[in-house]
C-alpha cells in the first residue's frame, strides 16, 4: 500500500515536470516565431504616389454674365407705341427702325415716328407693348452686342488689396455643371460703393463661347496665389502628433509588393486649398505615402497596401 502511494506521488511529479517542460517548449516556438518575422501585425492602408503638381488659392464670389457694350434706345418723340418691327434675340443694323411711335394728339394727327437702333448688335429686351404710351426720356429697348460679354462682380472691401488686372479667374455655370470657363480681370473700379463697401470688378473670357448668355449667374474663382511643379498631398494624409506634422512614407516593400514598412517622416506643411496640402519640406516627387489607415500606425509599422492612388 505504502508503495501505491509513493508511486503515485512519483507519477504527479514527473505528470507536472512534463507540463512544464512543454510548456516552455511552446513559449520558445512562439518567441522564434516573433523574433523569424513570423508573426506579425499588418496594418491595412491605401497609398499615394507624390508627383509634381500645381495648387491655386482663390477667392469665390458670384458675378452677372453682361454685354461690354449695350445701349438703351429712346424714342425721338413722345407719343404712343403703333408698332413693333423686332422681336427680343433678334439681330438688328445701326439706324434699322425697330419701332414706330404716334405722336398724334386729340384732334392733331402726325406721321408715325420712327425708332431707329443707335448700334447693331441684338435686342436683349424690348419693354413697351403696342399702345404704350412712352415719353422722350423712356427706354422703350436694349441693344446690346453679345459676341462681346463680361462678367460683372462685387468685391468685398476686406478682399480689394487681393484683386489686380490680368488677374486669371475660373468661372463655372450653373448650366453647364463641371465645366471651367477662364476668364481675367480687365477693369477694376477706381472707387467703391459707399452703401454696400463693395469694388466693382469685371472679366472676359479669355475665349468667346456661345454657350454664355447676357445674364446668366457665374461662379467666379479668382486666382490670388499660384504655385507651380509642388509636392501636394491629400491634408487628410498629415497626422499630427506633439504639435508637430508628419506623413507616413513607405519605406520598403515585402515579397508580392502589397507588404511593406513605413516610417513616420516630419514634414512642413504650405499652402492648403480645398483638402490639398503644398509640403514645403520633408519628401520629394515618387514618394509613396499613406492616405487612409495611418492613424492607427507609429514608425516602422508593418502595412498591407489595398490600393495605390497616381492621380
Amino acid at each position: 500500500m505504502k508503495t501505491m502511494k509513493i508511486m503515485t506521488k512519483n507519477f504527479k511529479v514527473f505528470a507536472i515536470a512534463l507540463l512544464a517542460v512543454f510548456a516552455f517548449a511552446s513559449c520558445a516556438k512562439k518567441q522564434a516565431a516573433v523574433d523569424s518575422g513570423e508573426v506579425e501585425t499588418l496594418f491595412a492602408v491605401n497609398t499615394y504616389k507624390t508627383k509634381p503638381g500645381n495648387l491655386d488659392n482663390y477667392l469665390e464670389f458670384g458675378g452677372d454674365v453682361a454685354s461690354v457694350t449695350s445701349v438703351a434706345v429712346l424714342p425721338d418723340a413722345a407719343g404712343k407705341i403703333a408698332r413693333i418691327m423686332v422681336n427680343v434675340g433678334q439681330m438688328v443694323s445701326r439706324n434699322q427702325t425697330i419701332a414706330y411711335v404716334d405722336p398724334s394728339l386729340p384732334g392733331l394727327n402726325y406721321s408715325l415716328s420712327p425708332v431707329r437702333a443707335p448700334i447693331s448688335g441684338r435686342i436683349t429686351s424690348f419693354v413697351p407693348t403696342i399702345g404704350t404710351q412712352v415719353s422722350q426720356g423712356s427706354v422703350i429697348a436694349q441693344i446690346a452686342q453679345t459676341d462681346d460679354l463680361e462678367i460683372k462682380v462685387s468685391i468685398p472691401e476686406r478682399f480689394i488689396s487681393r484683386i489686380t488686372m490680368g488677374q486669371e479667374a475660373v468661372v463655372t455655370f450653373d448650366a453647364y455643371p463641371g465645366i471651367e470657363f477662364v476668364a481675367k480681370v480687365f477693369e477694376v473700379s477706381p472707387v467703391l460703393d459707399t452703401t454696400s463697401r463693395t469694388m466693382s470688378v469685371k472679366l472676359r473670357l479669355t475665349k468667346a463661347d456661345e454657350r454664355v448668355k447676357v445674364g446668366m449667374y457665374a461662379r467666379v474663382r479668382l486666382v490670388t496665389e499660384s504655385i507651380r511643379d509642388a509636392i501636394v498631398v491629400p491634408s487628410n494624409a498629415i497626422v499630427t502628433r506633439s504639435g508637430k506634422t508628419y506623413l507616413f512614407v513607405v519605406d520598403s516593400r515585402g515579397s508580392g509588393g502589397r507588404n511593406a514598412k513605413v516610417r513616420l517622416t516630419s514634414i512642413v506643411p504650405g499652402l492648403s486649398v480645398d483638402n490639398k496640402t503644398e509640403i514645403a519640406q520633408g519628401i520629394s516627387a515618387g514618394d509613396e505615402i499613406v492616405i487612409k489607415g495611418q492613424n492607427l500606425l507609429d514608425d516602422g509599422a508593418n502595412v498591407n497596401i489595398i490600393s495605390v492612388t497616381e492621380d
